[in-house]
Formats: C-alpha cells, sequence, structure tokens
C-alpha cells in the first residue's frame, strides 16, 4: 500500500510540476493525435493494397502474407489485381481438352493442380517432382515427358496417369488420388488410403478443392 500511494503521489506532484509545460504544448499535442487518427483511419478506411502470398504447409493449413517470411510463399493476388479467372482459369483451355480425350471431369483435374502446386507452372517438390500435376522425374519418362514444366505436356501427362489411377481402383476417386500421390502400390498393400500424413492431407485437399470447383462452375451457368 505504501508503494502505491507513494507512486500516486509522485505522479500528482510530477504533473503538477509540468503543468505550466503541459498547456503550451497540450494543442500541439491534440493536433498530432488528430493527424495521427485521420492516417490511420485511412489507412483502415482504405482497400489493402499489395502482393499477396500463400502457402499451405505439411499440415492443409493456408498462411496468407503480404510481407513473405520465407521461400515456401508463392504470389497468390497481384497488386494488378489478378482476379480469379486469370489465376484459377488460366489453363482451361489445355485441362478441358486433356479431360475430355480421357474422360475425366475437368473439375477434378483442376483440383489435383490446385493441390499439387497451386498452379505454378514452376513448381519443384523436395522429392523433386515437377510442373503443376507434379510428375516425379521417372513418371514424366514413362509418359514421353519432354519437359515437365511445359503446361501442355505436363497436363497431358498427368491426367493420362490420373486415367490409370482411376482404372487401376474401378473409379474410387479418393483411392485414385491416394495412387497418385503416394504410388498404387502403397494403396495395393494398405487396401485403402494408406496411413501417410501426406496422402491423406493431399487427398481431404483435392476433394474440397473438387468441390469448390464444381461449385463455382455451377453457379457460372
Amino acid at each position: 500500500m505504501a508503494v502505491i500511494i507513494g507512486s500516486d503521489i509522485y505522479v500528482r506532484h510530477s504533473v503538477a510540476a509540468f503543468a505550466p509545460r503541459l498547456s503550451t504544448w497540450l494543442p500541439r499535442l491534440s493536433v498530432l493525435l488528430w493527424v495521427l487518427a485521420a492516417m490511420l483511419f485511412g489507412l483502415v478506411a482504405r482497400p489493402a493494397s499489395g502482393d499477396i502470398y500463400r502457402y499451405v504447409d505439411e499440415d492443409g493449413v493456408i498462411h496468407f502474407s503480404n510481407v513473405p517470411t520465407t521461400f515456401r510463399y508463392r504470389l497468390y493476388i497481384s497488386e494488378t489485381k489478378l482476379d480469379y479467372k486469370d489465376y484459377f482459369d488460366r489453363y482451361d483451355r489445355i485441362i478441358i481438352r486433356a479431360s475430355r480425350r480421357h474422360g475425366i471431369d475437368s473439375a477434378l483435374v483442376k483440383a489435383v493442380i490446385r493441390a499439387e502446386s497451386d498452379f505454378d507452372k514452376h513448381a519443384v517438390s523436395k522429392k523433386g517432382a515437377q510442373g503443376l500435376m507434379q510428375l516425379m522425374p521417372e513418371t514424366a519418362r514413362e509418359l514421353a515427358v519432354v519437359d515437365s514444366f511445359d503446361p501442355k505436356e505436363n497436363i497431358h501427362a498427368g491426367v493420362r496417369y490420373l486415367k490409370r489411377q482411376l482404372k487401376n481402383f474401378n473409379n474410387d476417386v479418393p483411392l485414385a488420388l491416394a495412387a497418385y500421390n503416394a504410388g498404387e502400390n502403397a494403396v495395393r498393400k494398405y487396401g485403402r488410403i494408406p496411413p501417410y500424413k501426406e496422402t491423406r492431407t493431399f487427398v481431404a485437399r483435392v476433394l474440397r478443392y473438387w468441390d469448390e470447383f464444381n461449385l463455382r462452375r455451377h453457379n457460372k451457368y
């Protein structure tokens, strides 16, 4: 109690001692506060500008930032007002042709691309998977892909590989997606989606994106 009271007395005496100076500075201080408030209001009222970056971590959690702190962040929304169509639909012509050719829903193909590379044609995983549909080098060679970073080659090969997995697992989409991610042998070994965190996260993510793209396609028409 003595400390609190003593402190209180000290504050009162200090304010009293500096009262003349406060009377001089108060008008200036009020002007400064008004300017700061106006600046703050302007920042809040104005739409935020600048590029937005994004990455998805190993748990499927999506992170956004306008100041990326790690190389894992990739440009998501540009200051140049990159819209949904520019971002998600830029490869639609190739996707639709490849999907029709192999009898696969184009929305599913887009969902795989979004989950695999987030539409970054230059994407390379830690394991060496490349391009939009993240083809492993050995898979690319088997599918006669010359350049995995070429969107047309990558998508057509990726759709062929996805079609193969759908055929292997009687058009069971979750199992086919698991095989796309972890390999056909892993799915056959367990007889279900393998208990790998990465694979389960991948399958759940693709199915969620598939629903989103289907919903958007429905609303579009």
